[in-house]
């Protein structure tokens, strides 16, 4: 029903659109699928076409019910996929979301929902980030940024803000990955820079690293 680059700018809009209750603009999605506006508006006409989305000059484009669950249904195609590669092909978390990317795009709905019941049913991806369930609902969790806690706080680390190959490599020299605790030994009111306890063992992360961390508070 829709060409791999439809399902690109559907999924844009659906990540777009969990962070902002307005209209987006046809500039902010051009600057998530990196190209330019004018494509995006001949793009947006072609959605709309297809009942997925709703445009209105000047209020921006949303998603409709239809375009929702598609775009959702596109997302939980991806991190599957990114859950099979690193626990069965055992691809490190920074590998997986080029290949995902491509694997998304499979249609057949039999062979997603087998992948999901033979990955038993997993809530989330290598990141942290929640997978919507066939029907596209998506159940949020309540997280914070490291960077929000104060000097003896202890927040679980539960996600990533920045998937970027380049971060994750860096978590991974850090020893910081998900599901461990995090306890702030101290903050820098010069720079908001961190001192943090993992394992036992003490780190300095800077305020940009404490920004792309997301913590559940303890």
């Amino acid at each position: 029903m829709f060409t791999q680059s439809e399902e690109n700018y559907l999924k844009a809009i659906y990540h777009l659109e969990l962070v902002s209750t307005k209209g987006i603009s046809t500039n902010a999605i051009a600057k998530k699928i990196e190209t330019k506006a004018s494509s995006v508006t001949d793009m947006v006409k072609k959605l709309s076409d297809k009942k997925v989305v709703v445009y209105k000059k000047y209020k921006g484009v949303k998603l409709t019910s239809l375009g929702k669950k598609t775009a959702a249904n596109i997302v939980r195609k991806h991190r599957l996929w990114e859950v099979f590669l690193v626990e069965k092909l055992n691809f490190s978390w920074d590998e997986v979301h080029e290949v995902a990317e491509q694997l998304e795009h499979i249609k057949s709905p039999k062979l997603i929902n087998q992948l999901d019941a033979f990955l038993d049913f997993p809530k989330q991806d290598p990141h942290g980030d929640p997978i919507p369930d066939k029907e596209g609902n998506l159940k949020t969790i309540e997280k914070s940024l490291l960077a929000t806690l104060h000097k003896n706080e202890i927040g679980i680390c539960v996600g990533v803000n920045d998937s970027s190959s380049e971060f994750l490599q860096f978590l991974d020299k850090q020893g910081i990955t998900i599901g461990q605790e995090i306890k702030v030994l101290d903050k820098e009111d010069f720079d908001n820079s961190l001192s943090i306890e993992i394992d036992q063992k003490e780190l300095s992360i800077s305020s940009k690293i404490a920004n792309n961390l997301y913590i559940q508070k303890k």
